[in-house]
């Protein structure tokens, strides 16, 4: 099968789970007809294949950079929000107090959130046409 047959199938599969209702599951499979019709299925399969291109890269620049940054981005909170309240806490209780430095999460979260999901919604805006 072709990647974008696949990436078809698979999606509506997904559908007919998220959607029970019918008429919502035709729509859905429908509006999946109209991305394949005008080219942006084959846009969406392709970037799949760059992306399991990349990640079956044994070099670590090329595979390795969306798990560095996610290994980053989760070493930062970490650091953050548990070991640097702990860490206080605990030099407080043994006498020494210590003040972590604090880091600009204004930096950190848009990363973050990019990861976590704003291409997917801007799948689903292109899915729904609110936007182009």
């Amino acid at each position: 099968m072709d990647p974008v047959t696949t990436l078809l199938d698979m999606s509506g599969k997904v559908i007919d789970r998220l959607w029970p209702d019918p008429v919502q599951a035709a729509q859905a499979k429908l509006e999946l007809i109209k991305l394949q019709q005008s080219g942006e299925l084959i846009q969406i399969a392709g970037q799949l294949e760059i992306n399991k291109a990349e990640a079956a890269n044994p070099n670590p620049f090329t595979s390795g950079w969306r798990p560095f940054i996610g290994w980053v981005c989760g070493a930062g909170f970490a650091l953050q929000l548990v070991v640097g309240p702990l860490g206080q806490w605990i030099a407080t209780l043994a006498g020494h107090p210590v003040k972590f430095p604090q880091m600009d999460l204004g930096t950190m979260l848009p990363l973050l959130f990019g990861m976590l999901g704003l291409g997917a919604y801007r799948t689903a805006e292109k899915i729904n046409r609110i936007s182009k």
